[in-house]
């Protein structure tokens, strides 16, 4: 009867529960339990009151992965490396995260330089085998392993990407010596020339196996206890699920795994609408992830990274992820400046004005004192300590900075939107996207608070804040398909292609698509495979990824489209230049049922709908001004919104500056229209 989907973030976990024959939806939030992110999940089932017996899909997002990287709290792992090469995921690319900070240094690599060892073997670019593996040292490696009490290992040899031969020799050693300890090669995680992003992206996927597996087992004993019979779902950051089979192969892949969702989340809603393209600001506790959708298509990664210098190379949606939550701490340099994240007070101890422990002045403080927020949280279970709020940022910010409590909420406020504003450039205006052709889709607990400022600052002509802000990123594991990503190199100018050969690779390619697929039962019929060419001109280090037909006759129109792609991308193009193919790649899909969204009838009235006037601070009206205050649940369809106007419900609450109008559409969207003034 029920499909169940879970988002677990720094702050609170969120649940979002919809059922296949009503259509009913309902929607769940408890705080995160961080050290144990399985007992959040447990508790936001146990308080929406679900009979776990009567769940068909249960899919969710986890920060489990991000946290073990970041943490370094993976199990102990090592690494078997060509002689030699050891140090190579340690030099990464001689790179900094600042490049004006000689003294920022990058983190320490996953694998601590006494478990990276190496054996003699040598493979040359062209495939050869120069040197077979040794298997004597191979063995002595195992041992030392064995006795160093080692969870994961990692097999990582240069050129193994075109002749894998004595990665897999190796990796046969290592299971016959080490039962039971997980092992992957850098060829089958993925086929990557570059050694250092290939080496990365096996060692991270190894630290991860022992976590991932280990978590998705603790939740599915305790799911099944409670009567769920089908597959525990993970999202992964390619936007597509995969079961707790195939997660542990590839556990590298849910390294974003939340904000992915939120991001799928924001493209169906924003579809739903009828806008083809938008931006999605999904601003939670801990922190802000902004993606952009052009033209129906959400923009992918194919190099990322939980931390700076260690990349992962499994596709992903394209994410610019900034400190900036409800929870981000407001603060003041050495200079005497005002700032506002990346750190946050979290679930604990949290803002100040939470019912907790914590005293540090954050987002949230200012929002209350600024009038914007209420006195009280998730329906009136979290009371907010108005006083508290005011005395953090009273001390830690007003004094010091010569300026009146309001005053400085004002410029916390302010300060965490021109951050965001940065962010927002960086994946449209950089990108070379035309904000003001967009829609901005604000979610989360404080996206509905910020959207429309930050819009009036973008130039962005329309807000959406969709009916449930706070739970759409758990909304959005329920709009994902199964989906897999296969790539490999194949260096070659375009002139030169044989057709019939680049066919074979990608069917050799399909085929591998569809053993996965086949693993996870997911039935032919519901089957899509769509194939890429990753294109470059000849001479270039970056290259792009162009969608092709489900077969290449010819690659004109290909070229066109890559030459277009690079106007739009870089400004520039040269359609004399020779363009070389640097790499193929397959995306497999399983489609499984979503839910969707019914239309609602209006019924009632907006006055019905009115909770309170309070005074809320506007910039416009040169302080606080009378506004009032709508309980969201009661607004009726069709509803015309003046601002100012607070909205509140259960999960967030939005701000309708003075100047501008919304509109409540028939799936309860609220659509704020920004081309009006205020701010």
């Amino acid at each position: 009867m029920y499909r169940v989907a879970i988002d677990v973030g720094g702050t609170f976990t969120d649940g979002f529960i919809y059922n296949e024959e009503s259509g009913e939806i309902r929607i769940t939030k408890v705080p995160s339990v961080p050290a144990s992110p399985e007992e959040g999940i447990l508790n936001n089932l146990l308080d929406a009151g679900i009979n776990m017996a009567e769940v068909s899909v249960f899919s969710h997002g986890s920060t489990v992965a991000t946290n073990a990287l970041i943490t370094r709290t993976h199990p102990r792992t090592g690494g078997v490396f060509t002689k030699g090469f050891r140090d190579v995921n340690e030099i990464r690319r001689a790179e900094k995260p600042d490049l004006w900070d000689p003294y920022k240094d990058v983190a320490p690599p996953y694998i601590p330089r006494y478990d990276r060892l190496e054996v003699e073997e040598r493979v040359d670019y062209s495939g050869s085998v120069l040197t077979p593996l040794n298997e004597q040292e191979a063995r002595r490696v195992a041992e030392i392993f064995r006795k160093r009490g080692m969870k994961a290992v990692a097999v990582c040899f240069i050129n193994s990407y075109i002749n894998p031969e004595n990665e897999l020799k190796m990796k046969k050693i290592l299971e016959e010596e080490l039962p039971g300890v997980f092992i992957c090669t850098s060829k089958e995680t993925i086929a990557e020339i570059f050694e250092h992003e290939r080496f990365s992206t096996a060692i991270i996927n190894a630290c991860l196996a022992p976590v991932i597996g280990d978590y998705m087992e603790k939740l599915d004993i305790k799911l099944r206890e409670m009567g769920y019979v089908g597959d525990v779902l993970i999202l992964h950051s390619g936007g597509g699920v995969m079961t707790a089979t195939t997660i542990r192969n590839y556990a590298a892949r849910v390294g974003t795994s939340g904000p992915c969702a939120g991001a799928c989340a924001m493209k169906y809603i924003s579809e739903l609408c009828g806008y083809p393209s938008a931006i999605g600001l999904d601003m939670g506790g801990t922190s802000a992830d902004i993606s952009f959708m052009h033209e129906h298509e959400l923009r992918t990664s194919y190099q990322w990274y939980v931390e700076f210098g260690y990349p992962i190379l499994f596709p992903a949606i394209e994410l610019v992820t900034i400190g900036a939550g409800g929870g981000s701490i407001a603060w003041i340099d050495e200079g005497g400046s005002l700032r506002n994240g990346p750190q946050s007070a979290g679930a604990d101890p949290g803002p100040a004005c939470y019912p907790t422990v914590g005293t540090e002045p954050t987002n949230t403080d200012a929002n209350l004192l600024l009038g914007r927020l209420g006195k009280e949280l998730i329906g009136g279970a979290m009371k907010m300590n108005y006083e508290a709020a005011r005395e953090a940022i009273e001390e830690k910010i007003a004094k010091p900075l010569g300026m009146e409590p309001v005053e400085a909420a004002l410029a916390i406020i302010k300060v965490a939107n021109a951050n965001m504003c940065d962010a927002l450039r960086l994946v449209s205006i950089r990108r070379g996207y035309d904000p003001r052709e967009v829609a901005l889709v604000a979610f989360g607990g404080a996206g509905p608070l910020h959207g429309a400022f930050l819009a009036q600052e973008m130039d962005i002509p329309t807000v959406i804040i969709p009916r449930f802000p706070g739970i759409t990123s758990a909304m959005g594991c329920l709009l994902v398909d199964i989906r897999h990503d296969l790539g490999r190199n194949y260096l070659i100018d375009t002139a030169k292609v044989d057709l019939s050969e680049l066919e074979k690779e990608m069917q050799s390619m399909e085929a591998e698509a569809h053993q996965r697929l086949n693993a996870e039962l997911v039935p032919p019929a519901s089957r899509e495979i769509k194939r890429f060419l990753d294109m470059r001109y000849l001479g270039q280090w970056r290259s792009l990824s162009i969608e092709c037909p489900a077969k290449i006759d010819n690659l004109e129109n290909l070229l066109e489209l890559f030459h277009e792609e690079h106007e739009r991308e870089f400004a520039f193009s040269d359609k004399k230049q020779e363009v070389e193919i640097y790499g193929l790649r397959i995306a497999a899909s399983g489609k499984v049922m979503k839910p969707h969204l019914p239309k609602v009838e209006s019924t009632g009235t907006l006055e019905e709908a009115i909770k309170e006037v309070r005074p809320v601070y506007f910039e416009a009206t040169n302080g606080f001004t009378d506004t009032t205050v709508y309980e969201r649940e009661k607004i009726p369809v069709g509803s015309v919104i003046t601002g100012p106007a607070v909205v509140e419900q259960f999960d967030s609450t939005t701000i309708i500056p003075p100047g501008l109008t919304a509109k409540v559409d028939e799936y309860l969207n609220i659509i704020i229209d920004v081309r009006g003034g205020g701010n």
